[in-house]
Order: structure tokens, then sequence, then C-alpha cells
């Protein structure tokens, strides 16, 4: 299962943490988890090379992905961090045995 942790600063999200596999199936062929991972990257990406934010913690390793951004870079990536959360909202409603999601404050 992929656990996703939001991390939230007075309503704002200002980072995410992602650990694991979906498991949905065999790997190469996970579409659960190809569907995360793009996105992860995608918003990752947009944070840092787009917007160019330098993040306060950034960690990538198998299976783990976490950013986190001090408060006034999260209010600049927002929009970004919030079309992510949306997206794996529908992804959990979808594919619930293998997606958690949490917020945390």
């Amino acid at each position: 299962m992929t656990e996703i942790v939001f991390f939230t600063d007075d309503d704002i999200l200002t980072g995410f943490s992602l650990n694991g596999h979906s498991d949905y199936a065999q790997q190469g062929e996970d579409i659960v988890c190809a569907a995360i991972s793009s996105a992860t990257y995608m918003t990752v990406n947009t944070i840092t090379d787009v917007l160019m934010i330098k993040p306060v913690l950034l960690n990538e390793a198998d299976a783990v992905m976490q950013i986190q951004l001090n408060s006034k870079d999260a209010q600049d990536a927002e929009s970004i961090l919030k079309g992510f959360k949306l997206h794996i909202e529908n992804l959990a409603e979808q594919y619930g045995d293998y997606i958690k999601l949490t917020i945390r404050r």
C-alpha cells in the first residue's frame, strides 16, 4: 500500500510524504503506482525546476518521496500542491485498497 501524508500549516499545504508501493499489480504493470509516481514527479519538478523553489526538505529513494516547503514558498506553490492533493484523493477513491491518505496539521 502507498501511504501519502499531506502536511498543512494554517490550512496551507506545505508538503507531503509518500511511502511504499501500491501492490496493485506486478512491477512494470502497476497502473496505480505509475499514476502516483507520475503525478508526484510532475509536482516536485514543477515546484523545484519551474517555480525555482528550494524545499526545506527533499528526500527521494526507492518508493519514498518527501518534500517540505517553508510557509512563504508553500503559498507560492499552493495551486500545484492543491492540484496534486486533488489528484491523489481521486485515485484514493478509485483504488482505496492500495492508497492510504492522511492530512497532518
